[in-house]
């Protein structure tokens, strides 16, 4: 059947020409909308231009055919043949071409937008600027492929085997790449913001420029990846494996990291800042210059990591042994002005042997409490035994008690280390909730102890007259009192000066709200509590120092500010009057 024959019968209103011999027949041009060629043999055939939509062409034969600029929107493909075929600038929007071969095709900036390709075989195809936006390309073949610029957002690639693909500049932005084959592929400068791929095989990629912000990347492997400048804002690589990766000036801002594996990673200028690396494994990794602001480091391993150079300021150890790091020098301040981290410790030299590990061990066997009120002992005491009951094996004592003026510390001891920040602000979370069961059950207690109620002074007060929730404006205000001073003890000893006149300011303001004076707090609670942080930390002082150089007026001036400035000069002149 010749092609005029074909086109003559369409026209009469046939529509069936399945199954026919068609190999290097001259269709380019030709109207066969709808028309059934399943099965058909197309080999070679010219159907550029050609008409096609909701053609049926299911297992037909259109190797090395000319589809270029052809209209097949909606049209059933699957299972045809279509290897080294031109389908240059071609519609296939909503097309079926599940288990097509198209392998060796020509695809550039052709459409494929919603179509089905599942399972399709397109190795070392040419897709060059092509829109595959939405279509669906599960468990596709897709080896070597070329993929440059395509726009991929949205697709469903799960399972697609895409090994040394070229996916340089693809828009792959929300696409699906569940469990799938990356291996060695080129996705440099790639597009991929909220991405899905988790489990994905990513071994050697090369994803460097690659922006992939807020992409889901659990447990997937880019062991040996080529990461170098990607963006990884709020992304998350939870249990994911980067052995050896190459991660030079990545942005990996508040990134979950927590049990992933960076052992060996370079990490030089990378930006860290707010990252959540728990039972992360930082092992021999280069941290060269990075940036870790604001990051939690909880029982991180970094063992053999190099930290020369990190900018560390206000960051979260807890749990992190850095007896065996590699560190010349620490940076403990940034200037957000100038983008640049100020302030290296040590001054004019380099850490000695194990000096860096004794200057940021956050794992102690001595806890340091700070009270502004008078120790109630009975409390303390069952106190410490519920935080030792949340931690089985551990063993807390007293190890001394000092007062310092209207404000008191107490050191206790562990039997083991302990992450003393962690241990210390669950002590002061327990302490309040503690002292309102013992002042509730106090009576049966001591009964059950032998012990007689007789004149015990305040701290016998009977369950009538003891704390109790807030009822009462005045109990309610005085409720208020202890829990913003509670905050406000932890705040004073674990935040840096620019960091606690903000926080605390806040809580004064609400006070000050709800009709409550804070006169007493900036005297007696900050100024003082500050005055002995400075005099037993030198960080710290040396923070305070500079916070009072730089700061402007108004900061200065306000009450918080007041109150360090008094506390600077307690620590300056222990003759200074007391405020």
């Amino acid at each position: 059947m010749n092609p005029q024959e074909i086109l003559e019968r369409y026209r009469q209103g046939e529509r069936d020409f399945s199954h026919r011999d068609l190999s290097g027949a001259n269709l380019s041009g030709f109207n066969l909308r709808g028309a059934n060629l399943t099965g058909a043999n197309l080999t070679e055939a010219n159907l550029s231009w050609a008409f096609l939509n909701q053609t049926t062409l299911t297992e037909a034969c259109l190797r090395r055919a000319d589809l270029r600029n052809a209209s097949l929107n909606g049209a059933a493909l699957n299972q045809a043949i279509l290897s080294g075929a031109n389908l240059s600038r071609i519609d296939l929007r909503l097309a079926n071409l599940q288990n097509a071969d198209l392998n060796w095709a020509v695809m550039q900036e052709a459409d494929l937008a919603s179509a089905n390709l599942t399972s399709a075989k397109l190795d070392q195809v040419n897709l060059d600027r092509a829109k595959l936006n939405s279509a669906n390309l599960a468990g596709a073949e897709l080896m070597e492929a070329t993929l440059r610029r395509a726009n991929l957002s949205n697709a469903n690639l799960d399972r697609a085997n895409l090994r040394e693909a070229h996916l340089e500049e693809a828009n792959l932005r929300e696409a699906s790449l569940r469990g799938a084959n990356l291996t060695e592929a080129n996705l440099s400068g790639a597009y991929l913001r909220q991405a899905n791929l988790s489990e994905a095989d990513l071994h050697r990629v090369v994803l460097a420029g690659a922006d992939l912000s807020e992409a889901i990347l659990t447990s997937a492997d880019l062991s040996r990846a080529n990461l170098s400048g990607s963006y990884l804002l709020k992304a998350s690589l939870q249990g994911a494996h980067l052995l050896r990766a190459n991660l030079q000036d990545a942005y990996l801002l508040r990134t979950d990291l927590s049990e992933a594996n960076l052992r060996g990673a370079d990490l030089q200028r990378a930006d860290l800042s707010g990252a959540y690396l728990s039972h992360t494994s930082l092992s021999e990794a280069d941290l060269t210059g990075a940036y870790l602001l604001e990051s939690h480091l909880i029982q991180t391993t970094v063992d053999g990591a190099i930290l020369t150079g990190c900018c560390i300021y206000n960051w979260h150890p807890e749990a992190v042994d850095f007896s065996k790091v590699q560190c010349r020098y620490l940076y403990t301040q940034f200037n957000h002005t100038e983008k640049k981290p100020t302030d290296r410790v040590p001054q004019g030299r380099e850490f000695e042997p194990g000096e860096m590990s004794a200057y940021y061990q956050d794992d102690h066997t001595g806890v340091d409490l700070y009270f502004t009120e008078s120790v109630n002992w009975e409390v303390l005491a069952f106190t410490l035994v519920q935080a030792a009951a949340e931690d089985p094996g551990l063993i807390l004592k007293v190890k001394s008690y000092e007062p310092v003026e209207d404000n008191y510390w107490v050191k206790l001891s562990a039997n083991r280390t302990v992450n003393s920040k962690v241990l210390a602000r669950r002590i002061f979370q327990l302490y309040p909730e503690v002292k309102q069961r013992l002042l509730t059950h106090r009576p049966k207690i001591l009964s059950l102890l032998g012990i007689a109620l007789t004149d015990l002074g305040d701290s016998a007060t009977p369950p009538a007259t003891a704390e109790k929730s807030p009822q009462t404006t005045g109990d309610r205000r005085a409720y208020l009192y202890q829990e913003v001073v509670r905050q406000i003890q932890y705040i004073l000893v674990t935040q840096t000066p620019d960091q606690l006149v903000e926080s605390v300011q806040r809580l004064l303001d609400y006070l000050q709200q709800e009709g409550i004076g804070t006169q007493d707090i900036q005297r007696k609670v900050i100024s003082q509590a500050v005055a002995q942080r400075a005099k037993r930390d030198e960080a710290f002082r040396d923070h305070l120092l500079k916070w009072s150089a730089q700061s402007p007026n108004p900061v200065r001036s306000s009450p918080v500010g007041q109150a360090l400035q008094v506390a600077i000069a307690l620590f300056s002149n222990p003759q200074s009057p007391q405020p």
